[in-house]
């Protein structure tokens, strides 16, 4: 009896501190998910195409989305569920690719990269990617920026996938690769670069930074997966790698060896674990792990075996407590994180697209 309750309270628990997911899903809305109830609990319909990416906000009180149909840009308010403002870059002669971009500290104007296509009588004239800075209240671009030549080959092909930070002052723009470029905001003057390639922990040649990590994201941080290299025999380890805003100062914390596919780091709120999904191997030969981490000794702590899926993406439950594989696809496989052992799959009975998720307690 004893144990009963005891178990019953945990669950009583477990489900108190659950949270919110927004899925993007086909073919043009946000899936509203209630960890608790583990069903879809609102839709919230976009008008101006299919969800391409999703940015949460500095006060984690707004979402943007942008999405492909005509490139367009939707702003969520998390508490209402509504969309605030929608509007297409998109005319009958001229088109903007874009994939996503990241917001000032106001809400105000959204920084990305842009890729013009001017529709002429017999041909389509397809120009170089700009730096772009779109006002959302004008609901239009005010200004685009030639990219400097060290920084055309990240942005080309990409255009936005590139992640931007934006200082918490809004007066400097952070773009992270191999190497971290300062911005400012105003006209995308470029005032420093900070070179990767010496990193301050000893026996690493390089460095790259990936997307910000929201579960674990600080105001004035940009906290995200780091890729490295040893200089002799070049063996690759990954960590998480943390950098101030505003001091422009650098903190990495290696894990373990990369593995040859890893789907991103989800990070307990308390800091003290990290998971992943990890492939190593190709077709016949390919396997998959949950790795996790023990963040207070930086070694891995646990692992085990889960079934492959040729496309997915990986998630953590708002409490830490539950781990999720989604995407193309229909569910949401259900992993416990403690054991990592399967619990269940949920059916969204929506197909969701590839353009993140949102977590939120």
């Amino acid at each position: 009896m004893i144990k009963r309750l005891i178990s019953t309270f945990a669950a009583l628990a477990t489900l108190a501190s659950a949270g919110t997911l927004f899925l993007p899903a086909y073919p043009n809305a946000l899936l509203v998910f209630d960890e608790s109830k583990g069903e879809v609990v609102d839709r919230i319909p976009l008008t101006t195409g299919t969800p391409r990416a999703m940015r949460l906000s500095q006060d984690r009180k707004t979402i943007y989305v942008t999405t492909i149909d005509h490139n367009g840009i939707e702003v969520v308010d998390v508490a209402t569920r509504k969309v605030i403002n929608h509007f297409v870059l998109n005319t009958s002669t001229k088109q903007f690719r874009m994939r996503g971009g990241a917001p000032d500290p106001n809400g105000k104007l959204f920084y990305t990269v842009t890729k013009e296509i001017d529709k002429l009588p017999d041909h389509y004239e397809v120009h170089d990617a700009k730096f772009t800075v779109i006002d959302l209240s004008d609901q239009k671009i005010v200004k685009t920026v030639d990219i400097p030549r060290e920084d055309a080959a990240a942005n080309e092909a990409g255009f936005g996938r590139t992640p931007f930070e934006v200082s918490p002052d809004g007066k400097y723009l952070y773009q992270f690769g191999a190497k971290i470029s300062v911005f400012r905001a105003d006209d995308f003057k470029l005032i420093d670069r900070i070179d990767l390639a010496q990193p301050d922990f000893p026996g690493m040649e390089r460095i790259r930074f990936g997307s910000d990590l929201d579960l674990i994201g600080q105001p004035g941080q940009h906290i995200s997966l780091f890729n490295s290299a040893d200089p002799i025999v070049h063996n690759k380890v990954f960590g998480i790698g943390r950098f101030n805003l505003e001091t422009r100062q650098m903190d990495f914390d290696p894990i373990g060896p990369a593995p040859s596919g890893m789907a991103g780091v989800q990070v307990t709120p308390d800091k003290k674990l990290a998971y992943t999904m990890v492939t190593n191997g190709v077709l016949g030969n390919k396997r998959c792990e949950f790795w996790a981490f023990d963040l207070t000794s930086d070694r891995i702590a646990q692992r085990a075996e889960v079934p492959c899926r040729a496309r997915f993406s990986f998630g953590m439950a708002s409490n830490g407590k539950k781990l999720y594989i989604y995407g193309a696809g229909f569910e949401i496989e259900v992993y416990d994180a403690a054991t990592l052992k399967y619990e269940r799959t949920w059916d969204l009975k929506t197909d969701v697209t590839p353009a993140g998720l949102v977590v939120l307690p």
